[in-house]
């Protein structure tokens, strides 16, 4: 991001640097080391309330470390080459001399058993270079972005639409090219792809490289600081320089190629290849009769049964052991770490057996009813994407990830899941609307805390509205109870809300009068600032760009040209046999924390990408993972 204090005034920047630039910041240094110190930069910022940075040793053409103790955490500065410049550093001709924050964060952590085996620090590494091979370096824990990003680029249709066609999509570029999705996209997957940038860094001055094997030397690794500016505009967390958590990433650029690529004419919008229906059948108890819907879909997410592990009775023993070392103050020895072993079998069959709801209106009976509903596939994707839930809260209420290993199969057969509608012998229960959903205004103040604690903000708005208001706790008994549930991320629209003309609510809901004041205060009219909102699920930011992106379609509105309509979502469909093509695994205890790396299935082998680092996997965790990415056979 771009912090508050660079905006506000360079002289803040300079200032500070005529103090900090040339000393050994201390501070930084033991940020995630550990090791002590005198807390210089800290005293100083204290002091003079002058809150930026360097870290001299990190200083490259590409950028350096900043920190701002201000926001308290790394931040990135647009002008740091003029403001360098005014000491005598020439970043131009800079090397990188010390580890930045984000390998000394990892370099503190990889010794620590999940760690350890995700990254496969105790094996033997071969790098590998060339087309699709090429390394992305860490911007400061974006490496959900780049595990993300290299999977995509991994899949043949990506490579098809942003690869293949970039030579046009530059020449045909007229405006910023910037803040244009496809362009950024475009200039990303060359970089991937092209082979250009994946080789060997030169070995540095004054090394020896007798014995060195030339498959043994690091790259470099390509910096997307424009595609993650771009994609990080106008959401309050991706535009951020903190951890996020990579399923909500996924969702968010899914959202982003669709917006692109529904103003794009003649050009194919990959998001589709991970999209599904799912046919959802609710029963109603007493009465018998049932009501299907149907609903789009992009990740399967399954729970974990933990109460299901083959092995409870030893990881209860090793946790008793923990809790005696942790009092007596003994180092914990990670590698006897014992996880619990939950089958992929169990976590399936959970999500696909039939779960109860107690406060269901049966439009039968005309008052509540308990019924059950259970959800099954009506189509299968090209692409099936599986998120395994590890993530909950203690005793404490303190987020904790589950400490577990699910075999996870390379070969996934879910035939038996597919819908087939309404069967014989079943009667639908009427279409008859239940009784009004009395109003309920979402606190703000228990919607942060809650988006605050990792969970998805789409989420936290079911949880209050459905708590009516109650307070954090019964919002997040809710949270807990409900954070498995398929559509618990889908956009939120409170029940009785306007509907759209097809019946069903917009996604993002319906803009606030606020908001499309705001929009057309910059002189468009009331049509036009609603078709951008509309566009943009209603982020007034987001909204604003649109507009000034997207003239020529404005334009054709105001000429009474019309708009033309929405493309149906299409949905491809074959069999329900897959294979496993990639996986993402998270080392930490919170999404929000730690550290994200991708193996990837190339030519047969599996291989994996750790920020700038390439190279063959000998042992791939895939029972440590926590996103899979699926292609279905046929």
């Amino acid at each position: 991001m771009i912090c508050n204090s660079i905006r506000a005034t360079t002289d803040c920047f300079i200032d500070t640097l005529k103090q900090l630039v040339f000393m050994q910041i201390e501070a930084l240094t033991v940020l995630y080391a550990g090791s002590g110190g005198n807390n210089h930069a800290l005293d100083y910022y204290n002091e003079t309330k002058y809150p930026l940075a360097v870290k001299l040793g990190t200083i490259t053409p590409g950028g350096a470390d900043v920190y701002s103790y201000e926001e308290d955490s790394m931040v990135m500065d647009p002008k740091l080459s003029e403001h360098l410049s005014h000491f005598g550093i020439n970043m131009m001709i800079m090397s990188k001399t010390d580890k930045t924050m984000t390998e000394l964060q990892i370099d503190a952590n990889i010794k620590l058993g999940e760690w350890s085996v995700i990254q496969e620090s105790g094996h033997e590494l071969k790098l590998v270079y060339g087309p699709g091979y090429t390394g992305l370096q860490n911007l400061g824990n974006s490496c959900y972005m780049n595990s993300v990003m290299q999977v995509l680029f991994a899949l043949p249709e990506f490579k098809e639409r942003y690869y293949d066609t970039a030579v046009d999509t530059f020449k045909r570029q007229t405006g910023d090219p910037t803040k244009d999705f496809n362009t950024q996209m475009c200039k990303l997957a060359r970089g991937l792809l092209s082979g250009d940038y994946s080789k060997p860094l030169p070995p540095a001055e004054g090394s020896t490289p007798e014995g060195e094997k030339e498959g043994q030397k690091e790259q470099e690794g390509i910096r997307p600081n424009m595609f993650k500016t771009l994609i990080g505009t106008g959401h309050r967390e991706f535009s951020s320089n903190r951890q996020q958590d990579v399923q909500e990433f996924f969702l968010h650029l899914l959202s982003a190629i669709e917006r692109a690529e529904h103003t794009s004419r003649g050009t194919r919008n990959v998001a589709d290849l991970f999209k599904y229906q799912v046919e959802e059948k609710i029963t109603c108890v007493v009465s018998g009769k049932v009501r299907y819907s149907v609903r789009p879909d992009s990740i399967l997410t399954l729970p974990v049964p933990m109460e299901t592990a083959s092995n409870q009775a030893e990881v209860a023993a090793w946790k008793e052991k923990k809790a005696q070392l942790m009092a007596e103050k003994k180092k914990i020895n990670h590698d006897e770490a014992v996880r619990a072993k939950v089958s992929f079998s169990s976590c399936l069959g959970q999500y696909s057996s039939s779960t109860d709801i107690p406060d269901f209106y049966s439009t039968e009976l005309k008052t509540k009813s308990p019924a059950t509903r259970i959800y099954r596939f009506k189509t299968f994707p090209k692409y099936l994407v599986v998120q395994l839930a590890k993530f909950a809260f203690d005793e404490n209420w303190v987020p904790v990830k589950f400490d577990v290993e699910v075999d996870v199969p390379e070969s996934l057969d879910i035939s038996s899941l597919r819908g087939g509608g309404i069967q014989p012998g079943e009667v639908e229960l009427p279409e008859e609307s239940g009784p009004a959903q009395p109003e309920v205004e979402i606190d703000e103040g228990v919607l942060s805390q809650l988006a605050g604690m990792g969970f998805d903000i789409e989420g936290c708005k079911r949880a209050i509205y459905h708590t009516k208001n109650q307070g954090i706790e019964p919002a997040m008994n809710w949270v807990l109870e409900h954070m498995g549930d398929p559509d618990f991320t889908d956009p939120f629209v409170p029940p009785g809300s306007v509907k759209s003309a097809g019946g069903g609510a917009d996604k993002g809901g319906v803009a606030s009068e606020d908001s499309i004041a705001i929009v057309m205060s910059l002189g468009f009219t009331r049509e036009q600032a609603m078709k951008a909102l509309k566009a943009t699920d209603n982020n007034v930011e987001r909204a604003a760009d649109w507009v000034f992106s997207h003239m020529d379609e404005l334009q054709q509105m105001e000429e009474g040209e019309g708009e033309e309509p929405m493309e149906e979502e299409q949905f491809s469909d074959g069999s329900g046999k897959y294979s496993l093509i990639a996986f993402i695994s998270h080392m930490g205890t919170s999404t929000m924390t730690g550290h994200y790396v991708c193996h990837i299935k190339k030519d047969g082998k599996w291989i994996i990408f750790n920020d700038n680092k390439v190279a063959e996997s000998v042992a791939p965790p895939k029972d440590h993972a926590y996103l899979y990415f699926y292609k279905r056979e046929h």
